[in-house]
C-alpha cells in the first residue's frame, strides 16, 4: 500500500519559503495555477515578498525546462512529483458562488480528493484557511519547516548537579573538563553545545554553586568574566544577565542573541557592553544601533524632515537607555564619558543609529552592531543583516519572540529564533534567554499577569 501523499501549496507558503516546494521529500506537491496568478502580481514588488515571488517563478522555470509540462508532472530532486494543476469547477456551490483565490485553491484540493489522489493535505499559513478547509472535510497543515516551538527554544544555559569536590576543582584550577564533568554530573544532556553556561551545583545539597561557560573546542567548562565594576556603570543583578554580559564583553564570540520578555534588560545590557568596547576599550571604531519599523497599534501616518528626524521616534527606546547610561553615577558616570546625551556620543562618533532599509550592499567592518526587536524580521532578512558582517565586526540581536508586530511571522518562524536554533552550538556564537523582569516592581508583575 502506497503511502505517498498530495500536498497543495497555497501563494502565503511559497512566499514564506520558495524553497518550500522541495521540502516534502518523495511526495506529490501541487501548485494551483491561481497561487502562480497571485505570485505574478507579487514579481515586481521591491521587498522581501517580491523576491520570493521572483525566486518562486525562477525555481519552477528551471523545473519546466527537464522537458516535461508540469501540468503532466515533473520530478523534484527528492524523489518527489511536483504538478501545476488548473482550477476545479467540481468544489461545493458555497465555494462556486465566491471566485476568490482561496475558494479555488480549495476547490483543487476537493477535487484531488475526488479522483482518488492519496492523502490530500492542503498546506497553508493561513489559519482562516485552515479552519475552511477542515469544515469541508479536508486535511489541513501550517508550513512548519522553520518552526520552533518557543517553549522548546534553546535558552543557552544548563543546570547541573555535581559533587562538592567538583565545584571546589573549578574554583582551584580555573577550568574543569568536559570529561570530567561527564563521570561527576548527574543526568549531564546528551546534547551540549559550545558557548553555553552552566549553573554548577552541589548535589549534596550544600551551598557550593559556580557559574561557568563550555568551551569544547578545549574541552573544558571555563568561569565567567567577573564584573565587579560593572560594564559602562551597570551590574548584572541576576545569573541571566551576568552571562549576558559575558557573551557581549567576549571579542571571541561574533554574534549574541539576547531573548527575553520586556524589562528583562536585554537592549540596556547590549547598549552598555557596545559603549564598553567603543569608548573605553576601542576594540570597534563605533556603536551602530538599528530596529525594524513596526508601529503598535495605529500607526501615525508619514513623518516628516530628513532620515534622522523620521527615525527618532522609532528610535527613541535606544536613546532612553542610552540617557540612562550616561547618567549613571559613579565611575560609569557622564563625567568621565564626557558625554550628557546621545546626540553627544554621535558627534564623537561614538554612537550611529541608522535605519536597516539600506544595508543590502552594505560592508560593516570594525563596529559593535545592536538590531533591537529583532523578533520582527524574517529568516531572509536576518540572514541579509548577519552577511553585511565585516572584519572585527560583532552582532547582538535582541528581541521578545511573544511581542511581535510584524504581521507576516509569528513567534516560531521569525528571524531572530531561527538564528538561536541554527547557530547553537558554533564556537563564534552564543545566546541567552533572559526570564526576570528588572525593570521596575510593577512592570514586572504587569507583564506577568497582563
Amino acid at each position: 500500500m502506497s503511502t505517498r501523499k498530495t500536498f497543495v501549496l497555497d501563494t502565503n507558503v511559497l512566499l514564506h519559503d520558495p524553497l518550500s516546494m522541495f521540502q516534502f521529500a518523495d511526495n506529490v506537491v501541487v501548485v494551483p495555477i491561481i497561487v502562480l496568478e497571485e505570485i505574478d502580481q507579487f514579481k515586481k514588488e521591491l521587498s522581501d515578498r517580491g523576491r520570493s515571488a521572483r525566486e518562486v517563478c525562477r525555481r519552477l522555470d528551471e523545473l519546466r525546462k527537464q522537458g516535461h509540462h508540469l501540468a503532466d508532472g515533473v520530478t523534484l530532486p527528492s524523489g518527489g512529483e511536483l504538478r501545476v494543476v488548473l482550477g476545479s469547477h467540481e468544489a461545493p456551490p458555497v465555494l462556486r458562488n465566491s471566485h476568490s483565490a482561496d475558494n479555488m485553491i480549495l476547490g483543487v484540493a476537493l477535487q484531488l480528493a475526488k479522483e482518488g489522489a492519496a492523502a490530500v493535505i492542503l498546506v497553508t499559513k493561513d489559519v482562516n484557511l485552515r479552519i475552511r478547509a477542515d469544515a469541508l472535510g479536508l486535511t489541513a497543515e501550517d508550513y512548519d519547516v522553520e518552526q520552533i516551538t518557543i517553549e522548546e527554544l534553546y535558552p543557552g544555559y544548563v543546570e547541573l548537579q555535581v559533587s562538592a569536590q567538583a565545584i571546589a576543582s573549578f574554583y582551584q584550577d580555573g577550568k574543569l573538563s568536559v570529561e570530567v564533568l561527564r563521570g561527576q554530573c548527574d543526568g549531564l544532556p546528551t546534547h551540549i553545545y559550545n558557548n553555553e553556561y552552566v549553573l554548577l551545583k552541589n548535589r549534596e545539597g550544600g551551598p557550593q554553586t559556580a557559574l561557568g561557560r563550555l568551551d569544547l573546542t578545549a574541552g573544558v567548562v571555563v568561569p565567567i568574566r567577573k564584573l565587579r565594576e560593572g560594564c559602562w556603570g551597570i551590574r548584572p543583578r541576576n545569573k541571566e544577565q551576568h552571562f549576558a554580559l559575558d557573551l557581549l564583553l567576549n571579542d571571541d564570540i561574533k554574534l549574541v542573541t539576547l531573548v527575553g520578555k520586556a524589562g528583562t534588560g536585554k537592549t540596556l545590557l547590549a547598549i552598555a557592553a557596545g559603549l564598553q568596547k567603543v569608548a573605553e576599550e576601542k576594540v570597534c571604531q563605533k556603536l551602530l544601533v538599528s530596529r525594524p519599523i513596526f508601529p503598535l497599534g495605529r500607526d501615525i501616518g508619514y513623518l516628516p524632515g530628513t532620515v534622522e528626524e523620521k527615525l527618532n521616534p522609532w528610535m527613541q527606546p535606544i536613546y532612553d537607555n542610552v540617557e540612562f547610561l550616561l547618567g549613571l553615577s559613579g565611575t560609569g558616570g557622564k563625567e568621565k564619558r564626557g558625554a550628557h546625551s546621545h546626540q553627544d556620543l554621535v558627534d564623537m562618533g561614538f554612537l550611529a543609529i541608522e535605519p536597516l532599509t539600506y544595508i543590502r550592499g552594505r560592508s560593516i567592518p570594525n563596529q559593535f552592531m545592536i538590531i533591537d526587536e529583532a523578533q520582527n524580521l524574517t529568516p531572509h532578512e536576518v540572514k541579509t543583516i548577519i552577511t553585511r558582517v565585516g572584519e572585527n565586526t560583532k552582532i547582538v540581536l535582541t528581541g521578545d519572540p511573544y511581542q511581535i508586530d510584524n504581521p507576516y511571522v509569528d513567534a516560531t518562524n521569525n528571524g531572530m529564533t531561527t538564528v538561536v536554533e541554527r547557530f547553537k552550538g558554533q564556537a563564534i556564537a552564543g545566546t541567552v534567554s533572559l526570564f526576570k523582569g528588572e525593570r521596575s516592581v510593577l512592570a514586572e508583575l504587569a507583564s506577568n499577569l497582563l
